[in-house]
């Protein structure tokens, strides 16, 4: 079961059948997909089990449409919005584990172990046709910028992501923007472009969801706060230059690699909640005004600069040539 964004990104995925909610249609389209799910069911009674992944209120709701004999939820530590009344099975509780690990540990009540994680993401030919066209094969290495989150408190200043984008350019690399169509990210990327020194492809609100995973498998490292574009990065391959201070990256951060990510969070926690990270719940988000400002130019160059050395340029910059 999944929303209608997520599944015109997923949309083609093997092995899986999709039951489609849209949020827009509330209490009537809940009926609509129960309905539904009695007609895939067919002669069956039910589901043998029910996943419950998700802990928003309407998602339990949701859940509660859907005919199951087993219905695995989270552990009682996690658990909120009533999400105990749902379900009849629980995850085991394992504190500090990232948010993928926690995901995965939901098939142990059904007697089964996690694998090793691994994407195989449903990205058209197309779409990576489309990717490759942006910008020349010629060997300069790609910083991709993807500014903003769902979350507004979670994302930097621009002249900050500017200052971090010249070092870049000034250092011989390609940079370029990419982002939806919303108006916080039309002016995010015009403030950016505004601040530059150094030229910049602008590509906000010019892909699709089908293309943004060819695009952004096509850069060397992502800068960008928490967002779907960091984990979708991940999925592809390509390093994250992760910007936290309102979440934790070691929750929340790209699951494969977060050796580039600037880690704010315990100076978050400190600044606006008055105790390190460690003495919050796990999961605790800190999302007050002016959080992201914890994170400095120097900061994200730094981590920059950490890619950068393990990962030398088969040619030289033009700052290395001077």
């Amino acid at each position: 079961m999944i929303g209608r964004g997520e599944h015109r990104l997923l949309d083609g995925l093997p092995g899986v059948d999709f039951i489609e909610y849209d949020k827009k249609t509330g209490l009537a389209g809940m009926r609509e997909v129960g309905r539904g799910l009695r007609q895939w069911l067919g002669d069956a009674p039910r589901f043998d089990a029910l996943l419950q992944m998700q802990l928003a209120a309407r998602a339990n709701l949701l859940s509660a449409f859907v005919p199951a004999r087993r219905r695995v939820g989270y552990d009682r530590t996690r658990s909120k919005e009533l999400h105990g009344l749902f379900v009849n099975e629980r995850i085991p509780d394992r504190p500090g584990l990232h948010v993928l690990d926690v995901l995965g540990s939901f098939c142990e009540p059904l007697g089964l172990q996690p694998l090793p994680a691994h994407w195989n993401m449903p990205v058209p030919a197309d779409s990576f046709e489309w990717a490759r066209a942006q910008w020349p094969d010629d060997g300069r290495p790609t910083l991709m910028i993807s500014p903003c989150s769902s979350h507004a408190l979670r994302n930097w200043r621009a002249d900050r992501y500017a200052a971090v984008a010249d070092h870049a350019g000034a250092l011989g690399w390609r940079v370029v923007l990419c982002g939806g169509r919303s108006d916080l990210e039309r002016s995010t990327a015009d403030a950016i472009i505004a601040a530059m020194r150094h030229p910049v492809l602008d590509l906000v609100g010019k892909d699709t969801l089908k293309q943004l995973p060819a695009l952004l498998a096509r850069a060397d490292l992502l800068m960008t706060p928490d967002s779907g574009p960091m984990h979708i990065a991940n999925a592809m391959g390509t390093r994250v230059l992760g910007l936290h201070a309102a979440t934790d990256p070691a929750r929340s951060g790209p699951y494969s690699d977060r050796r580039y990510c600037v880690d704010r969070y315990d100076d978050a926690a400190r600044r606006f909640l008055g105790k390190p990270a460690s003495a919050l719940r796990w999961g605790t988000k800190v999302e007050r005004e002016g959080v992201m400002d914890l994170i400095t130019v120097e900061d994200a160059i730094a981590a920059f600069e950490r890619h950068r050395a393990d990962h030398p340029p088969s040619t030289p910059s033009p700052l290395e040539l001077r």
